[in-house]
Order: structure tokens, then sequence, then C-alpha cells
């Protein structure tokens, strides 16, 4: 990528807000279109010489798959379909960058887990949909000559997370702060990511990936539980006393039906391209909640 990048942002603003690129939106090489992709319309607004497509777009809440599939149905699946098939008639030659997420493992036996483990066995709707998505974008990119860089992401944090373990126990923690629920048993254990150290790696697969469909786990080397993360929150908030409530959760301490209860993505293959987080699991969790305290 090169400061010299025109860049173009389709967004439905579902999750975020103008206020996030302001300081683009005056700039000559920027163009910002409010749309959505699944309005076949919206996509009529975008160019068509792309060289890089970074698919980001989905509904990230996990939990809603198991109550409302139809969501993740929707805004993943059919979104996708309607990009590549906008790409496909475009004759776009670009290389597609796309968001997928660790849940396509569901819980494998290998940990950390490689690109190459399989079979995917994805326990949430959310983690299917997306191997979807990655089976749709690998058949894309080797019929209609794209280029495709799927990246699984563990769990990204940073100052602007509008859900999540964080942004829940704080708002938990606002409304009443002298007691904390934590779904499960709190000995849910998963590694996280910084999101610049994301976007960083994001852009490093774009760059050094030589395969035609190539796959890039982006993750932090270690681990924490959610437990732990509650206790960073209160010590955070300079709350004492507080009393911890854990829901004993479903299936064996999951917080919720589909919830991998242990997460820990090997990221050889991204460090081989010369990428490697600057935070840890604990460290990414600590700065992003005083980044979300401090507003």
């Amino acid at each position: 990528m090169t400061e010299e990048a025109k860049v173009q942002v389709l967004d439905n603003l579902s999750s975020g807000t103008i206020s996030n690129i302001k300081k683009w939106v005056a700039n000559s090489r920027f163009d910002f279109v409010e749309g959505d992709l699944l309005d076949t319309k919206a996509l009529k607004m975008l160019h068509r010489d792309y060289d890089v497509v970074f698919h980001l777009a989905a509904n990230p809440e996990v939990r809603v798959s198991s109550t409302d599939p139809d969501i993740h149905f929707h805004q993943n699946i059919v979104a996708t379909y309607n990009l590549l098939e906008y790409l496909r008639k475009a004759q776009s030659k670009a290389t597609i960058a796309f968001a997928s997420t660790s849940a396509v493992y569901g819980e494998p036996e290998n940990i950390p887990t490689p690109e190459s483990y399989g079979p995917l066995k994805p326990i949430s709707v959310y983690g299917a949909t997306k191997l979807a998505c990655e089976a749709l974008i690998t058949a894309y990119a080797y019929n209609y000559g794209f280029k495709a860089r799927i990246f699984r992401f563990a769990n990204v944090v940073g100052p602007r997370s509008n859900h999540g373990v964080i942004h829940d126990f704080i708002l938990k923690l606002r409304n009443n702060p002298e007691q904390l629920e934590i779904l499960g048993d709190g000995k849910q254990t998963k590694s996280y990511i910084y999101v610049d150290d994301c976007v960083q790696a994001l852009e490093k697969g774009v760059e050094k990936a030589t395969q035609q469909v190539d796959y890039f786990n982006i993750g932090s080397e270690d681990q924490i539980n959610v437990k732990d993360i509650g206790d960073f929150v209160i010590q955070a908030m300079g709350l004492t006393n507080v009393d911890i409530k854990l829901t004993g959760g479903v299936d064996g301490g999951r917080g919720w039906i589909g919830d991998v209860k242990i997460m820990r993505l090997d990221t050889e293959k991204m460090k081989s391209v010369g990428w490697h987080p600057k935070l840890n699991s604990s460290q990414a969790v600590k700065q992003t909640i005083n980044q979300i305290l401090s507003g």
C-alpha cells in the first residue's frame, strides 16, 4: 500500500460513524459511499478498476446466530455473493482481501491452530457463514481470475470496539458498579489482537502472498481468559468490592451456544512474511480498556 493510493469506501454505518473518517472526507484521493452490500443499487456507485478490495463487511456478533441465523446468512453470505458478482460482472482482476475468523476452525484438536488444519467444523452459525464465504471467494477466484487473501482473525480489539467482552463489561459496570455478570464459567481462554496490528497484517499479507488463493491466521501468540479481562476492567475503572457473578454458561461453561471455549491461532505463516504483533493479548486488552474509558 502507498500513501498515494486512491481509496473508495462503501459502508452502511450500522456499526460506525462518519466522525471516524472525518479527517479523510475532504481528501481528493478518498471517496465515501454510504450503502449496503445487500443493496445492489449501492454497488453501481463503485468504481471498476480496483487493485485491492478489502472485504470487511459482516455482522460480527457471534451470539446473534444462535437466535436469529437469518442475520448472518444475509449479512455475511449474501453480502459476499453480491460483492463477488459485482466484481465478476465488472471483469475485475482485483485482489480481494477477506476478513474471516478463527471460528471457522470450530474446536480444533491442535492448538495453536495452523491454516492447514482440517476438517473445518465450525460450531456457530457465524463461523459457518464465514466458512461459506471463504468457499465462495475461493471458487470465484479460480473461475474468474481474481486473487484472494483470506485472513482468519482472532478477537480484534481497539478503541472503537462496540461489541464483545470488553465493551459488554464496561457497559455492565457503568450500569451497576457493584456487580459484574460474566457469561459462562469465566475460563473461556482466547487470543486477542490489537486493531493496529491487525491492519498491518492485512497489508503485509496482501503484499507478500504468492498463491492465487492464500490463507493467513492473524492473532497474538498468547491467550487470556474472560475472568482476567473482567478483573482488568474493574481495576481500570477504579472499582473495589465488585461481586463477580459467573452464570455457569451452557455446554461445559461456554458463554452461549456456539461459543468456542479455547482459541489460539498459529501465526507462523504470517510471521514468515515479516509481520509480528507489537502487543500480546493482555496488552491489547488493557490498552483497549483504557482507550474506551478515556473516550
